[in-house]
């Protein structure tokens, strides 16, 4: 008798084959394997998940820092002597590490979901490394370079922070599907108990986190304080030269409340404008004084000051991407600008009746003014016609001779003190970095009568957030992005965010519990077919267009002898014919 016996019949599983073919090269059928994966692997599998959490964080630093992305440029430039857009290859290796990182974090999950043993390609574990070991350094190197700049992922939480809950749990959920399968797969009970607690630790976690979420848009309506005051630091630098007329004419378009400038002592004691220690990044001194292009903008006199260009290094160097968008009266503008001096500033915000703010650098040492540079300045300003009142005073040096000489100054300090303090001084107002003060302080300060004023503020998201705190005004150099905002982004009360917590644990925890019961339901149902009969089946339901019969085997055998046979790694089924 001879029997007829085809080889098992299977389906084409591109899908998996492109699964384990791009996370570990494993592209034929017979390279995979649903045996536990070994410990070794296990451990490439933390570090991967690892460092995709350590690479979420940075990018996350990295978007919210984008408020202050022009002092980070001006930190590279004070230490490379260099001007350039250093976020630029620091966001575009961020955003391909993170998306290489996400894309193979998925894989494993999804190798996880079928039951696929984990073996990741040795190339992914060098890119792998590769990305752990840059994020690493450019943490350490953000930590020592720029370290206040970590506290902007706490003051970001207070506005993303309920956003980001839902959105975690939202993927936590998610994943109790295959949380779910693993349980309902896994034959060693203490693997299924340590899954079970791990995935409901972090569950309960979620479902308790708005407890320690903290935000000062969660108010009542009512109690929303004025919209703060916008003054324009520089200006408006992003549509004009920092520090110069045109800047500052701009910043009166967009409906500022005050004028912001940094100030210096030139070698013949006339006040000027300059952020910067020499001249190099915002004039065209390295043509007019090649010689002295290193040195402090403080040792140039008034005339050689005024003879510098202020406005061709904007064009040139487009900080902020703006002047694609300028016209040629626009760029015509802003190529013949000049160093501004603080007098012109002062006759400006007079004019206009604004607030005149500024910060005064002392001259160096062998500066002929290190010495009077408060005198000349004050002479300037009280010689500039401007109202008293309209002058906010920041300089600590010799502050009780200038109240006596001008008491309708503005007193502001730089540096946050004991309220008691700041009412001997005469203090009514405090300038401070948006990182150094927090809800309570401005609650606290302002019922002590000192209001105060945050810089840099350029995103909408941290205007809104301190409108919401109850800050009184704020320093930007972009007014003409904060004059869109005329209402906080977001605004709920305690009893609207309460219900909005409830109700989206109870529908988290109504989809986990159901989707464990459908899995064991399922699992237990699959267990209940015989393989054979699940091949056999599936071979007739199948069209001969959708199925591969590799190959067929005659097998000389007697009748009596009706029992399967196994040949190169394959599962054959019998069917007897006489």
């Amino acid at each position: 008798m001879v029997k007829h016996q085809p080889l098992q019949v299977y389906e084409r599983q591109l899908c998996l084959s492109c699964l384990t073919g791009i996370y570990g090269c494993r592209w034929k059928r017979y390279q995979r394997s649903h045996d536990d994966t070994t410990k070794w692997e296990c451990l490439w599998s933390f570090i991967l998940f690892g460092t995709f959490f350590l690479l979420l964080v940075w990018f996350y630093f990295w978007w919210e820092a984008h408020n202050d992305y022009n002092e980070f440029n001006w930190f590279l430039y004070n230490r490379s002597g260099e001007w350039s857009d250093g976020t630029v290859p620091i966001l575009a290796t961020t955003a391909a590490g993170f998306t290489y990182i996400a894309f193979l974090m998925v894989l494993a999950l999804c190798h996880i979901a079928v039951g696929q043993q984990l073996n990741l390609h040795w190339l992914h574990k060098i890119g792998v490394t590769a990305a752990l070991l840059t994020t690493i350094i450019g943490v350490i190197s953000v930590s020592q370079m720029w370290g206040e700049e970590w506290d902007v992922i706490s003051i970001s939480l207070q506005a993303t922070g309920p956003f980001l809950h839902i959105g975690a749990l939202a993927a936590v959920t998610a994943l109790a599907w295959l949380v779910a399968g693993q349980v309902a797969r896994a034959e060693k009970t203490r693997f299924q108990i340590i899954v079970l607690l791990i995935y409901l630790a972090v569950l309960l976690s979620l479902y308790l986190t708005p407890l320690s979420i903290s935000s000062p848009c969660i108010m009542e309506r009512d109690s929303l304080k004025a919209r703060p005051d916008v003054i324009g630091h520089q200006g408006a630098p992003m549509l004009a030269p920092e520090n110069t007329l045109l800047s500052f004419r701009k910043a009166l378009q967009m409906n500022v409340s005050g004028l912001e400038a940094e100030v210096a002592i030139s070698l013949d004691g006339v006040p000027f404008l300059m952020k910067d220690r020499t001249l190099r990044r915002t004039t065209d001194v390295s043509r007019a004084f090649p010689e002295r292009q290193y040195e402090d903008a403080s040792f140039f006199n008034w005339t050689d000051l005024r003879s510098l260009n202020a406005g061709l290094w904007f064009l040139k160097d487009d900080p902020y991407w703006t002047v694609q968008y300028m016209s040629e009266r626009e760029r015509w503008l802003v190529g013949n600008q000049t160093v501004c001096s603080l007098e012109q500033m002062l006759q400006l915000a007079a004019h206009t009746n604004l607030s005149a703010l500024f910060t005064l650098r002392r001259p160096p040492p062998d500066h002929p003014h290190h010495l009077s540079w408060v005198n000349l300045t004050l002479a300037t300003v009280l010689s500039s016609g401007i109202p008293q009142h309209l002058v906010v005073w920041s300089v600590d040096w010799d502050r009780e001779v200038v109240r006596q000489k001008a008491p309708g100054f503005q007193q502001i300090s730089t540096k946050k003190q004991p309220l008691e303090t700041l009412r001997q001084k005469g203090i009514s107002r405090l300038l401070l970095r948006y990182n150094q003060a927090t809800v309570r302080d401005v609650q606290t300060y302002a019922a002590g009568n000192v209001s105060m004023t945050l810089y840099t503020v350029n995103e909408p998201w941290l205007y809104s957030l301190l409108w919401c705190s109850g800050v009184q005004s704020v320093s930007s150099e972009a007014p003409q992005v904060l004059k869109k905002v005329l209402s906080p982004l977001w605004l709920m009360s305690p009893d609207e965010y309460c219900l909005i917590w409830v109700a989206t644990d109870l529908v988290s925890f109504a989809l986990v519990l159901g989707i464990f019961i459908f899995q064991k339901w399922r699992m237990s149902g699959m267990r209940s077919y015989n393989p054979e009969q699940i091949m056999l089946s599936a071979a007739v339901r199948r069209s001969s267009r959708d199925v591969n019969i590799m190959k067929e085997k005659l097998i000389f055998s007697e009748v009596s002898n009706g029992v399967s046979n196994e040949e190169n790694g394959f599962d054959y089924y019998n069917q007897g014919i006489n």
